[in-house]
């Protein structure tokens, strides 16, 4: 097994960023990015993982 580690601060709300983003494009609050809201939460889920696998990332 790995071991985890926090991300950074900018790695958390780079992913905080995209998720809320996702969630948003989703409810049609940001109907241009409506499309793509799976892949916009979808990564920031992805970089929030590789920031916990990978230290100082």
């Amino acid at each position: 097994m790995p071991r985890l580690s926090a991300p950074t601060s900018g790695t958390f709300l780079v992913a905080l960023l995209l998720g809320g983003l996702g969630i948003a494009a989703r409810l049609g609050y940001v109907p241009a990015l409506a499309p793509h809201a799976f892949w916009l939460v979808a990564g920031g889920l992805a970089l929030l993982m590789l920031g916990n696998l990978f230290r100082g990332l």
